[in-house]
């Protein structure tokens, strides 16, 4: 039989499971007051927070730098390799570097450590060794050692990578705990994402307004509302008393109802609408209105401001174009 059929494929995927959860659980064991020492040197550094590493350890750098610059704490990766060849000039007196490595005797990172302590930049490691010269020209050592790595060659990074990950997301969670970091301010380095859509993009945004709010009066028929309700696209049609403030929607499901009762397509509109309808004001967040929609299980929100006064409408079908659901 072919040797590769004959491979459990999810067994060896398993132990690869188990042997990595094991290295990360050893971590904590390893744990010190350097955890904090790290911490605090970010924490007050005045400048940015520079990530350094080659090869993995250096892909597990760039992924750190970045779930920092996301959550409060500006970071950004500088190859080992490119920082010996010029692009030391990058960090400043007032950055904190984070060097990761698993074996800390690294050629790149041997020429670099020795400038970076001349200038008197904090140095902070991430490393597999305590007594490499990365660990002990650390001002804080966060440990990654792994006493083995994952599978049954021990050669390709496999746990300590994992467990270099896992030191780098401590620090991140920390941090983002110490800064009082909120959705909010993770939302303003998302934009671009379904939850910064929710956090910052507000109703006001969304809403049709002028001629292509669908509205008539109370007295309009059910015919004349079901017409604006269909040529205006919403699926409902706002109605407004005399003195022009909103007295009620009708919906689908009002027409579908009223026409259960018997009610000719003649009736006025406010004997078959729904008075007490939800509304939202236009600074209120796309979020709110997500949340406000699935409460009242309701697919159109009209927008008012506080006397009542109509402003705007959307359905879901807007917040689906804006990619906020």
């Amino acid at each position: 039989m072919d040797m590769k059929h004959s491979l459990d494929f999810k067994d060896i995927a398993a132990s690869v499971f188990r042997e990595e959860a094991e290295a990360l659980q050893a971590l904590v064991s390893q744990l010190d007051d350097s955890f904090a020492k790290a911490c605090n040197l970010i924490l007050n550094c005045k400048g940015k927070t520079i990530l350094t590493g080659v090869g993995k350890s250096g892909h597990v750098a760039t992924k750190i730098a970045a779930s920092l610059a996301s959550t409060g704490s500006p970071a950004f990766f500088v190859s080992a390799g490119e920082a010996a060849h010029g692009d030391l000039g990058m960090i400043d007196e007032d950055d904190v570097v984070i060097a990761v490595s698993n074996s800390g005797e690294g050629s790149e990172l041997k020429v670099i450590i020795p400038i970076l302590k001349r200038r008197g930049i904090p140095l902070i490691a991430i490393c597999g060794k305590a007594t490499s010269t990365l660990g002990k020209s650390a001002d804080a050592f966060l440990s990654a050692y792994v006493e083995r790595e994952a599978g049954p060659l021990n050669l390709a990074p496999t746990s300590s990578t994992t467990a270099e990950m896992a030191v780098g997301d401590a620090l991140v969670v920390a941090l983002v705990e110490a800064r009082g970091f909120t959705k909010e301010d993770f939302a303003k380095s998302h934009p671009g994402g379904a939850l910064g859509r929710r956090l910052l993009v507000h109703c006001s945004d969304l809403m049709h307004v002028g001629e292509r709010i669908p509205v008539v009066k109370e007295n309009t028929t059910i015919e004349e509302s079901l017409f604006e309700m269909t040529q205006k696209g919403l699926g409902m049609v706002a109605v407004l008393n005399d003195a022009g403030f909103l007295a009620g929607i009708f919906t689908d499901g009002d027409l579908r109802r009223a026409l259960g009762k018997g009610y000719t397509m003649q009736e006025p509109v406010c004997k078959v609408m729904t008075a007490d309808c939800q509304t939202i004001e236009p600074d209120a967040k796309a979020a709110e209105a997500i949340v406000l929609m699935q409460k009242k299980q309701i697919t159109s929100l009209l927008v008012t401001d506080p006397q009542r006064r109509l402003l705007g409408a959307f359905n879901m079908q807007d917040l689906l174009k804006a990619g906020i659901v």
